[in-house]
């Protein structure tokens, strides 16, 4: 029961950034969202497009999937600037084509940064928003003078009315070759037409170039000075960044929350994650007496209640670290024990079955090499 695009426009005018989201593997904009999208003209400035689930695709086909989007977008948005997009996997899930791990762990520190930043540049936000409003302001000067002076003085009022409205975008291409204005600064063409409808014509004013000259001034001298400002005051005042909610608590942003963590922790890396704290756990496992190069259950559990976890929860993480199920634990294994532990005193839940990452090297089956 009301007009979406209406609604996005009110929200675009007030918010500080616009962000589109794309997933890798369906890029395809329709009607609505191009819609939606259309209804952001004149927040140019303040879009980001996220692609995201970049790691679907392998390294060729993504650097496809991002000259295929940038082509898309150049169709919606009409805008000399390119714009800025973080291309990265922002879900709590392992990934699936690691070759551009680096890449999208920068593209999120990226994107954390220019939100986290936005409070630091609000003002400049509104000097622009002023600039707009300025520019605005001084094309429907020219668009209302323009229809003024073509309005008949006693006969035909109505009917010039209708043709000057009906003529409205060779008005703006007259006035724009004229005054040497932007396109992109005058109102949407429908909307002007739909709005001039209900207008008296006769009561428009005359075009009055002292106030344009003001206007010209402010925007060349004027803006310039309080541009100084604004950074004179931004370098005295202690950096402002975004509190509250995923942000707080956090250097490194929100995007990665869930993802590599707990038992997901190394899934999509090649060396066992739990390599690297095996030195350690060596050393407390050469001090429980192995025989064989293996620690009995009794023995294993002597350092396993030190967590003080439940035994209920201990069972269950003997039933997992116990790969091979001979009722003993060699010492990758106790390593795996001792891994499952600290996932589980670090507040995470441990998994129900072994993921593949997480068995120990020499308990790997070998891959079977085709003949």
């Amino acid at each position: 029961g009301y007009d979406f695009c209406q609604v996005l426009q009110w929200f675009a005018e007030r918010v500080d950034r616009i962000i589109l989201l794309f997933d890798a593997h369906k890029l395809d904009i329709s009607d609505e969202f191009s819609e939606a999208i259309k209804s952001f003209r004149g927040q140019d400035d303040k879009i980001r497009v996220v692609l995201n689930k970049a790691d679907q695709v392998d390294t060729q086909q993504l650097m496809r999937v991002y000259g295929a989007l940038m082509w898309s977008l150049g169709k919606v948005i009409n805008t000399p600037e390119v714009l800025r997009v973080y291309i990265g996997s922002f879900w709590a899930h392992p990934l699936r084509n690691t070759e551009n791990r680096r890449l999208f762990e920068a593209e999120a520190q990226d994107l954390f940064k220019d939100i986290q930043s936005l409070p630091q540049k609000a003002a400049v936000r509104k000097l622009n928003d002023l600039i707009k409003r300025a520019r605005l302001a001084k094309v429907h000067a020219y668009i209302i003078s323009y229809l003024k002076k073509e309005m008949p003085s006693v006969f035909g009022k109505e009917n010039k009315k209708k043709e000057l409205i009906s003529r409205l975008p060779e008005i703006y291409i007259q006035l724009q070759r004229e005054y040497h204005i932007s396109a992109g600064d005058f109102p949407e063409v429908k909307k002007m037409q739909e709005l001039l409808e209900t207008c008296d014509f006769t009561k428009f004013h005359s075009l009055k170039p002292k106030l344009i000259e003001t206007v010209d001034n402010m925007l060349a001298n004027k803006i310039a000075s309080l541009m100084n400002l604004i950074r004179q005051e931004e370098s005295n005042m202690p950096t402002e960044m975004v509190h509250g909610g995923a942000f707080d608590g956090t250097m490194a942003g929100p995007f990665g929350h869930g993802y590599g963590e707990g038992a997901k922790e190394g899934a999509d890396e090649e060396e066992w994650v739990v390599a690297k704290d095996k030195p350690a756990y060596d050393e407390i496992f050469y001090t429980l007496s192995p025989i064989n190069g293996k620690i009995s259950g009794i023995s294993a559990k002597k350092e396993m209640v030190t967590s003080k976890l439940p035994n209920s929860v201990l069972g269950k993480i003997w039933k997992l670290a116990d790969c091979d199920g001979d009722g003993m634990l060699d010492d990758e294994e106790f390593a795996l024990a001792k891994h499952l532990i600290k996932i589980k005193l670090d507040g995470y839940e441990l998994p129900g079955t072994l993921p593949s990452h997480l068995v120990p090297p020499s308990h790997r089956k070998p891959l079977q090499t085709a003949e």
